[in-house]
């Protein structure tokens, strides 16, 4: 999972180069921070205080890029708009992100993906509890989606994964699509990149306080973590938080939201494709199979979803 997106202001002329370069960074890097988040925690290092870390390091350094560009002044923020930003970084990356890092100890990181790709569809169902009613391609795309999340959660995939690890996962995915969902209502600052550092700073200090709460500052042992473990944490925090999330900033002000949306199947394939190549890890008939049932499902609902845009 990503930083939570920020709302698009406006349209800037912008050539087909760059948006293209900004698409293939938020595809293949996005898509691998779960290869990134699976290695730190194969690396021991507990997943709160090792994703904390990766926010918390983010939105300081993102704050002081932002100081230094445009002076602190850029930074202040109202009381309102604090609140908006410390409920969706709860939502999006304590629980959201926090439960894919505790589920990966025993969840293979292309099965994660593949069930965080269901988040539009939770979005789907929180409209419809909202009173929407979608069309009809919406509904099919909803439900074929959902067939496949229940193929991986009931199998497992055929892994090693645990029933309560892919539970967390589901749940982490409705708390991530829950924060998107009623994030526009919160007030948050109208500069993006505000609205992403905050919600980095307000997120990872509660994973802090989540990983002290599950006792994993006496899990933390440095000298016992491979440098594999450290390479992915700064990945993560470099590439993952800062480069992608600001490319993915730049697509929302300059590019179609049609052509934005596609990550949200591409995302799971790369991480499928980057999990089997470099930690070769299994890819069953079931993960195919499901994790081809979910993409086509969501690629229905983005279909529809063009032609008909909600709020």
């Amino acid at each position: 999972m990503t930083a939570t997106a920020p709302v698009a202001t406006g349209r800037r002329t912008a050539s087909s180069a760059m948006i293209w370069s900004a698409l293939a960074i938020v595809y293949v890097v996005w898509g691998s921070t779960y290869l990134g988040i699976r290695v730190v925690v194969e690396a021991e290092i507990p997943p709160m205080l090792g994703m904390a870390s990766r926010f918390l390091v983010a939105g300081a350094l993102l704050a002081a890029i932002l100081a230094l560009k445009s002076g602190w002044r850029r930074l202040r923020i109202t009381r309102r708009e604090a609140f908006g930003a410390v409920v969706v970084g709860l939502l999006l990356l304590a629980f959201g992100n926090g439960a894919v890092a505790i589920a990966e100890q025993t969840v293979p990181s292309g099965l994660a993906a593949l069930l965080v790709a269901a988040t539009p569809l939770w979005l789907m169902a929180l409209r419809v509890g909202g009173g929407e009613r979608p069309r009809a391609l919406t509904w099919l795309g909803v439900l074929i989606g959902f067939a496949g999340v229940a193929v991986l959660a009931l199998s497992g995939g055929d892994t090693s994964a645990k029933p309560l690890s892919i539970a967390l996962i589901v749940l982490g995915t409705i708390s991530w699509a829950t924060g998107s969902r009623f994030s526009p209502r919160l007030g948050l600052p109208k500069d993006p990149l505000v609205t992403a550092l905050y919600e980095m700073l307000f997120g990872g200090t509660a994973m802090v306080l989540l990983g002290v709460l599950r006792g994993e500052p006496g899990q933390l042992h440095l000298d016992r973590i491979h440098g594999s473990g450290w390479f992915a944490l700064g990945y993560l925090i470099l590439f993952g938080s800062l480069l992608a999330y600001s490319a993915y900033s730049y697509l929302l002000a300059n590019a179609p939201i049609s052509l934005i949306s596609t990550y949200a199947y591409v995302n799971p394939a790369v991480a499928v494709l980057l999990g089997w190549l470099i930690l070769s890890e299994p890819l069953t008939w079931k993960i195919l199979a499901g994790g081809a049932v979910i993409i086509c499902g969501v690629a229905l609902v983005v279909s529809a979803e063009r032609k008909n845009p909600g709020p």
